[in-house]
């Protein structure tokens, strides 16, 4: 077994940040990672929090420790850094200001904390990190590794490169530890000593899947370290060994990127396996092309690629050919890759996240299987594709049987497994039968029906909305009557079903989905009375995971799987309340960064996809340009941590500049192709980019403040009202004392797959009223009342309305129904609910006739779609040519539920939940009457639970502040003094500062502390 990876494992991910139970100090982190290895930071940053049942504990100081061995973490003894005791409240990204850090060393180091009292709260139990290489340009501290291909090897040509050295170890006392540091031109697979290396996870090991992961590679690539001490103790020789796969590098997934090539990239190897002796010694085996290296193609591994799956021959395995004396006389030597020459400037650098792996209590098992011998009944079916003849005698529907239970096909059938959630990763399966037996399992989504769209007979997979991407893993059998087992490991599929055929007599004796995901650690939930919305709750998490894989990707499925930036900000702030994932998002932004400059106009407008060119559009690019500014402010919001910030504002005001380069005083934004995309009502494009031009300048303010420049903050203000003068010049009518916002000024998304062009844009659109409250864009409350309005009459769309708006494409809908898409989709319930229509919000969260979120878990979804109409039973399948069953966009209803719902919502003067506000409200409905949100914030677990009692009439608030941090309470309550804490008024409670009663919600502040909350309500 290995140990932790760069950036990536902790040394066991968990639901929480700490093991140490409940010790007063907990939840220690460097680089917001516990225990990290391949840390390159010169000024590290440090995390903790404290932990106290009794109310109104906070810091009030803390002192650092760092030593070079854990026995020495005392005050008189620590001999790298001791900060001293220092008088701050700061637990959050607290740099580092020791002596400079060495490369690929160990630092042990604790915290001890103080509260405002002076009192010692505690210190933690010890932690550690690691530091990487400490360089950048591929060369310093390499020992002279370089890039290595097979000598010979044509790119694109049959076989992945298979690549081994042996060498004897130089010294005869034990191995201390040994790291190994990898990357690859392409992706690999690292064994050690003939055994694949894993990583940490769960208290257990795991497999990575597509490591080093995907980046721009002509401005950066990544590398990732191991503990590999496991693999090498013990040992009188280490055999360093690798597979190539294309990956992103050498696939059409990359096409229309600066580093393509259509005859193919050589796929390249860059490693260092640094082995210490106790005797101070050491060793190191790099890379390079005159030091014993070998290579071949002619292993089992024939093809691969991101789309299109991978092809394994088992009859060509090369047993033990990673492993210590294996004969590699007949392999082909090395060649150095002169990937540098081509690209001087680009950078090699630790990856400083949670890299994608398997996590193992994730496993999806059968569901059911079915035996498919033909198809019957073409010509009296509706499509004419007929349904497929099932063999009951073979067929297995009982899940608890499914999920083990073997089945043999011959030539002609098929198998067809339904594992009962769409997930992304690669299917593991076992299976018996003669050698040269090739067996296909091909990936899908959804199964056919009997709608015009299905692409098969009823009961088949359905996989036109793949489009290009073949997504078949291919096994040609071996020939082991003992049976033989596989899983892909250079590439991956999102998935439910998995239709097997074989061109001989074979047995399938097992398969199990086996999830991937960079998103390992989940640090939010929530859950209420209503199994519906749990279920979309659900879809939501699960869309998260199989998309944040190495990059937020739009979908996993189709030929497409690109980091798409409008999908990425509008999800943002949910995928931070679900999961540890700020430095996976700060990574990205890294890469939005290194985008703008290759890809960008003038090397300043960020883009609609990133890494990659494939799909990225020249010019407007509102709502996914804009991610650029909006992804750094929400990682800041949420984390309290502006590193982010501070790295991408030369990037950020550079854009801005651009902006107001193109369109001058008239305060216009840039343009969008894409507009409110996929929204059922039509907003102008122009008008949508208007809206973020203003939204972005508005958050530079904030951000510009944040990283301490003020001036700059005031200039972005004056930007801001500007373009609000403009807009409101433009598109806000007030003639005839009515107020309308004219959204038909200019047609929608001109590329939209699948948009009726027959459809106009349309005045007073939801996501255009939404966006004027959003962003106070009129002039008077008088007019925001009429808005408000304008806004609820659209939603609830009634009779009155739809004949009062006979051409509007809202009269197709329900009453109560959303109209918005990408653009809109993040803040319809928020805003809502902000302008005293928190019953609106709740309509549309229940609703499930078209468009609505509960539309597609009615019609079996376990993944957020694409489209608001990717499928219906009584439809069929959307528009083929752009509909993904798993696309997390929709999901950011997620963020309301968390802050609104729940009541777990962020401060916004107060970043990273240092003060947050405690805000539950109550659904009018009376559908969901119990509701739980937990949220591990920087500060600790943060729980908010509330249960409707008495037939409506009480409400019960269970809440956890967490110690060095407070919140704001606002409560339903019919009165002042309907609200207590235990028997007593709650402002005469502990911990408890009121602050007043208005319109029916009690307000206090409540500091640090557990608190069992009554309230009466009517």
């Amino acid at each position: 077994m290995a140990g932790t990876v760069s950036g990536g494992s902790t040394a066991q991910a968990t639901p929480a940040r700490s093991s140490t139970g409940d010790a007063p100090v907990a939840g220690l982190t460097v680089e917001h990672r516990t225990d990290p290895l391949g840390v390159d930071a010169a000024r590290p940053r440090f995390g903790w929090f404290m932990r106290s049942t009794a109310r109104g504990r906070s810091q009030g100081a803390y002192q650092i420790l760092v030593a070079s061995s854990a026995s020495k973490l005392t005050s008189t003894r620590a001999d790298v850094w001791n900060s001293g005791r220092i008088r701050s409240s700061d637990s959050v990204a607290v740099r580092y200001t020791g002596r400079v850090l060495n490369a690929s060393t160990r630092y042990h180091w604790t915290v001890t904390v103080w509260d405002t009292e002076g009192r010692p709260v505690g210190t933690a139990a010890p932690s550690f990190f690691e530091t990487g290489l400490m360089s950048t340009d591929g060369v310093t501290g390499w020992d002279g590794a370089q890039w290595i291909g097979m000598q010979g090897k044509t790119p694109n040509s049959a076989g992945a490169p298979m690549l081994r050295k042996e060498a004897a170890l130089t010294s005869r006392a034990k191995v201390r530890d040994a790291r190994l540091y990898a990357s690859a031109l392409g992706v690999y697979e690292a064994h050690v000593n003939g055994h694949h290396v894993t990583v940490p996870q769960d208290g257990g090991s795991t497999l990575e899947l597509l490591a080093p992961g995907w980046t721009n590679y002509d401005a950066r690539l990544n590398y990732l370290t191991y503990d590999v001490t496991d693999l090498v103790t013990r040992e009188p020789a280490v055999t360093l060994a690798a597979v190539l796969g294309n990956g992103w590098y050498n696939a059409r997934i990359s096409d229309g990127s600066t580093y393509y090539s259509r005859d193919g990239n050589a796929l390249a190897l860059k490693a260092k396996l640094l082995i210490r002796y106790t005797d101070g010694t050491s060793q190191t085996v790099v890379t390079g092309p005159d030091s014993g290296w070998k290579a071949t193609d002619t292993g089992p591994y024939r093809a691969d690629d991101i789309y299109d799956g991978q092809t394994y021959d088992a009859r060509l395995e090369l047993s033990g050919w990673a492993a210590h004396g294996f004969d590699d006389s007949a392999w082909a030597g090395v060649e150095r890759v002169a990937f540098e020459d081509k690209y001087p400037e680009a950078q090699l650098l630790a990856y400083p996240g949670e890299t994608a792996r398997f996590m193992h209590r994730w496993d999806q098992r059968p569901r059911s299987i079915t035996v498919a011998t033909g198809v019957t009944g073409q010509e009296g079916s509706p499509n004419g594709r007929g349904r497929i003849v099932v063999d009951p005698a073979r067929t297995v529907t009982d899940p608890a049987k499914a999920s083990s239970a073997a089945v043999t096909i011959g030539s002609g059938e098929t198998a067809i497994f339904d594992l009962g959630q769409n997930m992304v990763g690669v299917a593991r399966y076992g299976l018996r039968g003669p050698a040269g037996a090739k067996a296909e399992y091909r990936f899908g989504e959804m199964l056919n029906d009997s709608s015009a769209g299905a692409d098969g007979p009823v009961g088949s997979v359905y996989r036109a909305n793949l489009r290009s991407a073949k997504a078949t893993s291919t096994y040609i059998l071996k020939g082991d009557r003992h049976g033989e087992t596989h899983q892909d490991s250079l590439t991956f599929y999102g998935f439910r079903y998995v239709s097997v055929t074989a061109t001989d007599t074979v047995t399938i004796t097992g398969l199990t989905g086996k999830v991937a995901t960079s998103a390992i650690r989940e640090i939010g939930t929530v859950t209420t009375n209503d199994p519906d919305i749990n279920q979309l709750a659900s879809n939501i998490r699960w869309g998260q995971r199989g998309n944040y894989l190495w990059v937020p990707t739009d979908c996993p499925q189709r030929d497409e799987r690109l980091g798409w930036t409008g999908d990425t900000q509008v999800f943002s702030t949910t995928g931070l309340y679900n999961a540890d994932a700020s430095v996976f998002l700060s990574h990205f932004q890294d890469t939005i960064v290194d985008s703008a400059v290759i890809y960008g106009e003038n090397k300043a407008q960020f883009t609609g996809v990133a890494p990659g060119g494939r799909y990225n559009f020249p010019g407007g690019g509102s709502g996914w340009a804009d991610c650029g500014v909006v992804l750094p402010w929400t990682v800041w919001q949420m984390t309290g941590d502006v590193t982010v910030v501070e790295r991408s504002w030369p990037a950020m005001t550079r854009y801005l500049d651009w902006i107001r380069e193109q369109t001058g005083d008239t305060y216009a934004g840039q343009g969008s192709l894409t507009g409110d995309w996929l929204a059922p009502q039509k907003t102008s494009a122009q008008m949508m980019s208007d809206v973020y031009y203003g939204y972005v300048a508005r958050l530079m303010a904030q951000l510009a403040r944040a990283i301490g420049r003020p001036a700059e903050g005031v200039t972005y203000e004056q930007l801001f009202a500007r373009i609000k003068q403009a807009f409101i010049a433009k598109y806000l009518n007030t003639e005839g004392g009515t107020v309308t916002v004219k959204s038909s000024l200019g047609d929608a998304s001109p590329i939209e797959p699948g948009a009726d062009p027959n459809q106009k844009t349309e005045d007073n659109s939801q996501t255009a009223l939404l966006w004027v409250l959003k962003l106070g864009f009129y002039e008077t409350q008088a007019q925001r009342r009429t808005l408000i309005g304008l806004l609820a009459d659209n939603i609830g769309n009634d009779a009155a309305y739809k004949a009062a708006h006979p051409n509007s494409s809202r009269v197709r809908y329900a009453e109560n129904t959303l109209s918005v898409g990408f653009l809109g989709v993040n803040v319809l319930a928020p805003v809502l609910t902000d302008e005293g229509h928190a019953d609106l919000a709740y309509k549309l969260l229940h609703q499930d006739a078209l468009p609505s979120w509960l539309f597609s878990v009615r019609n079996g979804a376990t993944t957020v779609w694409e489209r608001w109409n990717s499928y219906s039973k009584d439809v069929g399948f959307g528009p083929v040519s752009m509909n993904s069953f798993n696309h997390y966009a929709y999901g950011a209803i997620m963020e309301w539920m968390y802050a609104y719902m729940a009541g777990i919502a962020r401060d916004p003067d107060s970043p990273g939940f240092k003060h947050f506000l405690l805000q539950p409200h109550i659904d009018p409905t009376g559908r969901i009457t119990q509701v739980s949100g937990v949220y591990e914030s920087p500060y600790g677990e943060i729980r908010s639970e509330w249960k409707v009692q008495d037939g409506g009439r009480s409400l019960v608030h269970d809440v956890v502040v967490p110690a060095n941090s407070e919140a704001t309470l606002r409560l339903p309550a019919v009165s002042v003094d309907a609200v207590h804490d235990g028997r007593a008024p709650l402002a005469r409670a502990d911990g408890v500062r009121f602050i007043g009663y208005t319109d029916g919600v009690y307000a206090c502040r409540l500091l640090s502390g557990r608190y069992r909350l009554t309230s009466q309500l009517r």
